[in-house]
């Protein structure tokens, strides 16, 4: 009999639909277990305390604590966790700045449903991941999915 355990991820999201969207694109995967979502950054910040999930996936424009404030906070508390962001923001700073607090990847929500399962195997390979079409410094070429082995 074999037994393998299978990665928890906790996703925050607060566009019901598209945390659906992400939490069923996850379970396309039989080694990904979602569970915990949740709607707002403080509640990402106290579940990921909690649960200490292997993945984290948080979208920026998030309530009472912003994806970003939720990422160093989830960093300090469990440092272990893995986080991919999830977002519609695509400048160049605000992808430096959400990569800046320990994340291994950063998804456009306009590329979710090409990105989203490739970012995820990346990053839990020890990989980062930038969707196409954003620019970062040692991440990507102009307009090029990026995935680079973390030293």
């Amino acid at each position: 009999m074999v037994i393998f355990s299978r990665l928890r991820v906790l996703v925050a999201e607060d566009f019901s639909p598209f945390c659906q969207f992400i939490c069923s694109t996850l379970a396309k995967r039989p080694n990904l277990q979602v569970v915990c979502a949740v709607s707002d950054g403080l509640e990402a910040i106290q579940q990921a305390e909690v649960l200490a999930p292997d993945l984290v996936l948080l979208d920026i424009g998030l309530p009472t604590s912003n994806g970003i404030e939720a990422a160093r906070q989830i960093r300090g508390l469990v440092p272990k966790s893995k986080i991919v962001f999830v977002s519609q923001e695509s400048s160049v700073e605000v992808v430096r700045e959400a990569l800046s607090f320990g994340a291994c990847g950063y998804v456009a929500k306009t590329r979710a449903e090409q990105d989203l399962l490739a970012a995820v195997d990346a990053v839990l390979a020890g990989n980062r991941f930038v969707s196409v079409g954003l620019s970062y410094e040692n991440f990507t070429a102009a307009g090029a999915t990026a995935s680079i082995k973390v030293p």
